[in-house]
């Protein structure tokens, strides 16, 4: 499966769990329309009831208080490779910035592309609104990911912050073990 998940707003280094979660929420609501298309909304339940009779195939992860719905997990063998563009208002080259440096901006980028590892990685007195139940996410964790690559761009905008950035990330899935539940999904 291929799809692209789109963010522009702040992206900067080594951010805390409130900025993480507010990146995630954005990558949800994009998530939970993938969900409901072709080939996912197929698995949608199956993956994603508690009480479903075939327990190998449930990918909800429970992080008080939110369950969470990740694409790629390990119970449902899928991997992932990311393809990221990063514009951002800076000269080309210009790797270490007011924004932060690349790697520590990724950082905080895939954070929020996966389920958060504890409570603590969500913000304090953080509840699911009313469309989060299940809480779609792209990754169980970044573990999961087999390739990645980077390309950075400028932003040609004026007037931009400097931690300011457009990000596409190209997703391609891949289903390394098949089941019967889970045919379909690679």
């Amino acid at each position: 499966m291929e799809f692209t998940l789109y963010y522009r707003g702040p992206l900067k280094a080594n951010r805390g769990a409130k900025e993480k979660h507010t990146i995630r929420k954005h990558f949800h609501q994009q998530l939970k329309v993938l969900w409901n298309q072709k080939p996912l909304n197929a698995f949608r339940d199956k993956l994603h009831d508690p009480l479903h009779k075939d327990q190998t195939i449930n990918v909800l992860r429970e992080i008080p208080p939110f369950r969470f719905a990740p694409l790629v997990a390990e119970r449902v063998s899928l991997i992932a490779e990311l393809n990221i563009t990063m514009l951002r208002p800076e000269p080309p080259g210009s790797i270490v910035t007011q924004g932060g440096d690349i790697d520590n901006r990724l950082k905080t980028l895939l954070d929020a592309l996966k389920v958060p590892s504890s409570p603590g990685a969500l913000p304090r007195q953080e509840v699911p609104g009313p469309d989060e139940d299940p809480f779609y996410c792209l990754l169980e964790d970044d573990s999961l990911i087999t390739r990645i690559s980077v390309n950075t761009d400028r932003l040609l905008e004026v007037g931009l912050a400097p931690s300011e950035a457009v990000i596409l990330v190209h997703v391609v899935t891949k289903q390394i073990e098949v089941y019967m539940g889970t045919i379909g999904l690679a």
